[in-house]
């Protein structure tokens, strides 16, 4: 996979956050409405000042009337506040869902892409927890923190223009206090992005931890591993909150210090006004305008300490989609890819093919692989495990490309095609089947999108497994639960079969693709799949030699290499590792 172009130690402070700009771009207007209801609110809070200046210096000195048009005007101002501040806040919250929603779809159209390699090292509960918690930190930065921070920085800069405007004295002591608040939220706020990164990956490890379980929970179960599990994840939980923990205490000692500093500076601003009534050089009004500013700006400094942790914490979880986003798939289309030849024929060929997993760089899967399939000829790979034979499949799907050496379909290098072109042309039976949590129509039709009902319960009846559907609570319309808990190994295994069998492809790929059947259902499926398998090239990976001894051609691998090659009778008159595993099963199933 290639690696990321920068790391978040080399990014700017909220750098990342730039990942927001693209999804923000097409809802303009309503930002722009966003803004100006924002505008609105924050000029009517400073309205207030004035309302209450007039009420208590007009009001309590000219009488009743000036103090009924004083609260009327008062009344006006918080009205029209509600109105604005409400529909701030719709807009801001409309665009944090709407962003969130499409960072989401870009994200898992990206993982979608890329190659299986990534996923030899990547964890899915990780890759998950960027999909909901750290878009989840984005969606709220968007749909409250950013709004809400800005209305209080244009609410504290006027309410700083309003101080000098009543008492330019005053004014000046609040002023001289700024640099002591602004210094906390650059020490504490770069310690916040990096505590907030660590947190967020100790929620992913979580996460991982949880699904790994839940996923293989009838085996924690039948191994009485509960415990052990439950420590673990326990232990998992703790690491989270530790991690948390030291956020947050970061987090309340900056809170602390800014409040600390911005009310002690208005009390002192405060007892210097008072001496100033009393003096007579300003009036009850002006004091108890400038004491509502300085409360204004002194809660605006504190929401934009605290708002400067939600970005940090934003920016941290942007960097860990940035690093996601930023994997680039190792299976890639080529700028001018190349057609695969019409009607198709479905020759395959392995040309001196050596090949090593990536997380395996040094073991060789496949070394000096040649292999030609003629189009129409059925050929079984047999040999131990770990000789090669899933490998094969991998290369010919293209979830791989070998080291050295080219693989071929129809005369055209798989590395020069679209690898959406390559696959259409092949259906794969896999020895464990995935079953998605969708109907088993759906599940079926998996094979081919468009296929009808019709088709779909034909492709089930092909496979031996029309009856089993039929019997289920809504036959084909059935739910099948994740990874399809509820059916058998035989039953998904057909639904397998009936989706390859559905695609209808020229080269079909059988790996163990009767292994976790009966031997009724066995027997049925193996006549389906020979009738399948005519007119088109079939490749059998199989460990029973039983279900590959009508093969047109069987052969054998171990080690990456072919170490024989012929018919089943052929290869046991032969001798060598064939016969010997022909021997060891055939006498078992004697």
């Amino acid at each position: 996979m290639t690696a990321a172009p920068s790391s978040p130690a080399t990014r700017a402070p909220v750098a990342s956050l730039r990942l927001l700009l693209p999804h923000l771009r097409p809802y303009l207007p309503r930002a722009l409405g966003a803004g100006f209801a924002l505008l609105a609110a924050s000029g009517l809070t400073l309205a207030l000042g004035q309302g209450l200046r007039h009420l208590i210096d007009d009001g309590f000195e000219q009488g009743a009337a000036a103090l009924d048009s004083a609260a009327l005007f008062m009344g006006g101002v918080v009205g029209l506040l509600a109105l604005a501040t409400a529909a701030r806040y719709y807009l801001v919250s409309w665009l944090g869902e709407r962003v969130a929603a499409d960072l989401r779809r870009r994200v898992f159209d990206h993982v979608l892409s890329l190659s299986p390699s990534f996923f030899e090292t990547a964890r899915t509960g990780d890759i998950l927890s960027r999909m909901t918690a750290d878009v989840g930190l984005l969606q709220s930065l968007i749909g409250s923190a950013i709004s809400m921070g800005l209305r209080n920085a244009i609410t504290g800069l006027g309410a700083f223009a309003m101080l000098l405007a009543t008492s330019a004295k005053l004014a000046g002591i609040v002023l001289a206090v700024l640099p002591l608040v602004i210094v906390p939220l650059v020490v504490f706020g770069r310690r916040e992005r990096r505590l907030s990164k660590l947190a967020q990956e100790r929620v992913a490890d979580l996460a991982a931890t949880a699904e790994e379980a839940l996923n293989g929970l009838r085996i924690v179960q039948a191994f009485t591993h509960e415990p052990e599990d439950r420590r673990r994840f326990g232990r998992e939980v703790e690491s989270s909150v530790a991690a948390a923990l030291r956020r947050i205490a970061s987090r309340g000692l900056l809170i602390l210090a800014v409040i600390l500093l911005g009310f002690g500076a208005i009390t002192f601003s405060l007892w210097v006004g008072g001496h100033d009534v009393v003096a007579g050089r300003m009036t009850g009004g002006e004091l108890s305008a400038f004491v509502f500013y300085a409360v204004l700006l002194a809660s605006s400094g504190a929401s934009m300490s605290e708002l400067w942790g939600e970005i940090q914490r934003a920016a941290a979880a942007a960097d860990r989609l940035l690093d996601l986003l930023s994997a680039r798939p190792d299976i890639a289309v080529p700028a001018q890819p190349a057609r695969l030849p019409e009607p198709p024929r479905g020759r395959v060929a392995f040309e001196a093919v050596r090949f090593a997993y990536p997380s395996r760089p040094d073991q060789p899967a496949l070394a000096d692989f040649s292999l030609v399939v003629e189009p129409g000829e059925t050929v079984a790979l047999v040999g131990p495990s770990g000789a090669g034979k899933t490998t094969v499949f991998q290369l010919l799907l293209r979830f791989y490309d070998p080291q050295s050496g080219r693989v071929t379909v129809d005369g055209v290098d798989a590395a020069a095609l679209d690898p959406a072109d390559l696959r259409g042309r092949l259906g794969l039976v896999p020895q464990d089947p995935a079953i998605f949590s969708t109907s088993v129509a759906e599940n079926i039709r998996y094979g081919r999108l468009g296929a009808t009902d019709a088709e779909v319960e034909a492709a089930a009846a092909a496979a031996a497994a029309d009856g089993f559907i039929r019997k289920l609570p809504q036959g084909y319309a059935t739910h099948l639960g994740a990874r399809g808990v509820t059916l058998s190994g035989g039953q998904r295994q057909r639904i397998a079969i009936a989706r390859a069998i559905l695609r209808d492809p020229p080269i079909l790929l059988l790996d163990e693709a009767t292994s976790a059947l009966d031997a009724e259902s066995e027997q049925s499926v193996q006549r389906a799949l020979e009738a399948l398998s005519q007119g088109r090239t079939t490749l059998v990976v199989a460990h029973r030699l039983a279900t590959v001894r009508k093969a047109d051609r069987i052969v054998v691998m171990e080690g990456g290499r072919i170490v024989a090659t012929g018919t089943h009778d052929a290869l046991v008159r032969e001798g060598g590792l064939y016969a010997r595993l022909a021997a060891l099963q055939f006498a078992e199933m004697a």
